[in-house]
């Protein structure tokens, strides 16, 4: 993993689940690394915990759905740093509910977290990569963006924008030739509290009963820093992980 020692990488989400593993894991392969979550007192925890293993962090708290968050986040990682290596935009929700419910805010909610914080990401850092010509940005999508089950169909039209976006936004660098390399990483069942904030009891039932057989965040964060660690002319555009007995 030489090739991971010392880039800049800045990662959305990060005080739990997907993004806490991979700020950890990155770090304590030489990345020096910049956090950013809604959740400020979790994500002091985090930067504490990779402070502990002497390794370089920088935290901020942010919320996605704030174009100027993410700036200023992007922002800190040039003023400490002078650049920017990679981006992992790993903030997300899961809204879970029957369309007849009606569960509106739910709604706007995701689309503003999972779509909206995706793009104001790649608007954030895209410039910087263009001027350095290098860079990574890798979108955490899901499972859902293949599949749709019944009370998931505002959470999977979301993951399925952030594959579009994803895809588009690849054929764009490779036609623009600045050495930006573009990843969606779609994620099965990781045993992350991700689906905690399920309201509908049925629902959240089927996804607990997934959850059993769960693999680890870090297995994430292993294939996504497998891919970081690729030399730049190589990418690796899109990813599904899942335990392996998980069917759908």
């Amino acid at each position: 993993m030489e090739n991971i020692k010392g880039k800049v990488i800045v990662i959305t989400g990060a005080s739990r689940g997907i993004g806490r593993a991979n700020a950890i894991y990155l770090s304590n392969l030489g990345a020096k690394v910049v956090i950013g979550d809604l959740l400020g007192d979790r994500l002091e925890t985090v930067k504490d915990e990779i402070r502990s293993n002497k390794n370089n962090v920088i935290a901020k708290t942010t919320d996605v759905t704030k174009r100027t968050d993410i700036e200023e986040l992007v922002s800190l990682a040039v003023e400490h740093f002078g650049r920017v290596d990679v981006l992992i935009s790993c903030a997300g929700v899961i809204p879970q509910s029957y369309l007849y419910k009606n569960e509106y805010e739910d709604w706007e909610n995701a689309i503003d977290v999972n779509i909206k914080g995706i793009l104001y990401g790649i608007g954030a850092v895209l410039p910087i990569m263009h001027k350095q010509e290098t860079g990574h940005i890798i979108n955490i999508s899901s499972i859902g963006a293949y599949n749709v089950g019944p009370g998931g169909a505002v959470y999977s039209a979301t993951k399925h924008a952030v594959r579009a976006i994803t895809e588009g936004l690849r054929q764009e660098e490779a036609e623009v030739g600045k050495n930006v390399r573009v990843m969606s990483v779609s994620p099965g069942s990781i045993d992350t509290e991700f689906t905690h904030s399920i309201k509908d009891k049925e629902i959240r039932a089927q996804f607990d009963k997934l959850s059993e057989d769960a693999i680890e965040p870090e297995s994430v964060a292993r294939i996504i820093a497998f891919a970081i660690n690729e030399e730049k002319d190589v990418g690796l555009n899109e990813v599904i992980i899942r335990p392996s007995n998980q069917v759908l």
